[in-house]
């Protein structure tokens, strides 16, 4: 008798329990979505936002809205519906992508919109989530752009990312001229601190085919890989890449074959950081709608990412073009003079002038390997030439120590 009067207590203590964990898991997870869309607009050139939004014991669901920091290229809305649970928070909706009204002749047919789906853990804040793209087929006069579908998977919490996506191919047609490109995959991390003060991302895209047509050339590719890394510490922001062209055909022989490498750094930690704030400021002021950048008020810090002198290491250059007997084999290096920096200005290169106040404060190098003699040829050098060093200067390239030759300074 005494056990039976124990059941009811027991049953209520648990109702209770899983009504204060069912409460719980939807607090967090409104949570973790407000914090992680404040994240994306402090951390990122996107403007985002929520609408429709329906808090529920159960359930919840809204619209996020997501756009471009500057202009309006593109608006993407992100439909979704949560339904809590005790463990974790299931996650479901579309993908609805805008385009701007004022382009009449463009046009989009999809067999069904972009579906995804998640599943969002409250205790540990991870998330799983897959995106299905159905085949699409986007228009624009003449011009047809083709996607085989595809799938995006992510993977990670806050602070640390991870997304591999998987399409189909992917086929531009224009008149005569047609490019594929496909199947393609893609795999990321992006890892960061709070307010993306300090981030590593790391990049690979892998191409399996690659396909020209035109009437003046035809080539395929195969196994294309090109490798990123951009890492932000305290002091710089630096760029790797590593591209490999596996083979490039044309007429059944190889026309370009290798790899190249190159790194970039010494790009000023704070002055990028000043820049991105100062976006976010023109956008809530209201600017940045109806403009493409603020104006000067971007100038000082985009002369500030140059204080540390920029380096521009390639790495490796190692290239083959059996069908024209070519070989490239070498490496370089090119630095950016930062002094007197309040005599550039970043937004007026658009005039020759400005350009050439900015070519005067490269200098580098770069030393060719094993040279064809028939490139030493079309130099000028003598044909047992077997290394070519090219110094730049002040802006000012010589070959050898010599200037360059007329047909190739038209080209500077």
């Amino acid at each position: 008798m005494r056990k039976e009067r124990l059941i009811v207590p027991v049953l209520v203590a648990l109702a209770l329990a899983w009504a204060v964990a069912q409460t719980l898991a939807g607090l967090l997870f409104e949570r973790e979505l407000t914090r992680t869309l404040a994240q994306l607009q402090d951390g990122s050139e996107l403007k985002a936002r929520r609408s429709d939004v329906e808090h529920g014991w159960l359930t919840s669901s809204g619209v996020i809205h997501l756009a471009p920091l500057f202009g309006d290229a593109w608006h993407l809305d992100i439909v979704y519906r949560a339904r809590h649970g005790v463990l974790e928070t299931r996650l479901d909706g579309t993908l609805r992508p805008h385009v701007p009204n004022d382009e009449p002749d463009h046009d989009a047919v999809s067999a069904t919109p972009p579906r995804w789906d998640a599943h969002f853990r409250p205790y540990s804040s991870t998330l799983d989530g897959t995106l299905e793209l159905a085949p699409i087929v986007f228009q624009q006069q003449a011009r047809t752009l083709t996607l085989q579908g595809g799938r995006i998977a992510v993977h990670g919490d806050i602070g640390d990312w991870r997304l591999r996506a998987r399409l189909g191919e992917l086929r531009l047609d224009d008149g005569e001229t047609h490019l594929s490109a496909g199947p393609l995959v893609l795999e990321s991390r992006f890892s960061y601190t709070q307010g993306a003060y300090h981030f590593n991302q790391q990049d690979r895209l892998r191409i399996q085919n690659l396909a020209w047509r035109s009437p003046e050339l035809t080539f395929d590719a195969e196994q294309l890989s090109l490798q990123t890394r951009t890492v932000l510490d305290a002091e710089e922001l630096r760029l790797k890449a590593r591209l490999d062209l596996g083979e490039v055909r044309s007429a059944d022989e190889i026309l370009l074959s290798g790899t190249l490498a190159g790194e970039l750094s010494r790009l000023d930690a704070d002055a990028l950081r000043q820049l991105a704030a100062e976006l976010q400021r023109a956008v809530s002021r209201g600017r940045g709608a109806d403009e493409d950048a603020p104006g000067e008020a971007l100038a000082p810090a985009l002369r500030g990412l140059l204080v540390d002198s920029p380096r521009l290491d390639i790495r490796e250059v190692d290239l083959a073009s059996p069908m024209l007997g070519l070989s490239l084999d070498g490496e370089g290096v090119l630095i950016f003079d930062a002094g007197d920096l309040a005599a550039l200005h970043p937004l007026s290169l658009g005039r020759e002038a400005e350009r050439e106040a900015w070519r005067e404060r490269l200098d580098g190098d770069f030393l060719w390997q094993d040279l064809p003699p028939v490139v030493a040829l079309g130099l000028g050098l003598p044909l047992d030439t077997r290394e070519l060093q090219i110094d730049v200067v002040r802006g000012e390239v010589r070959i050898n120590g010599r200037p360059l030759p007329p047909v190739l300074e038209r080209w500077r």
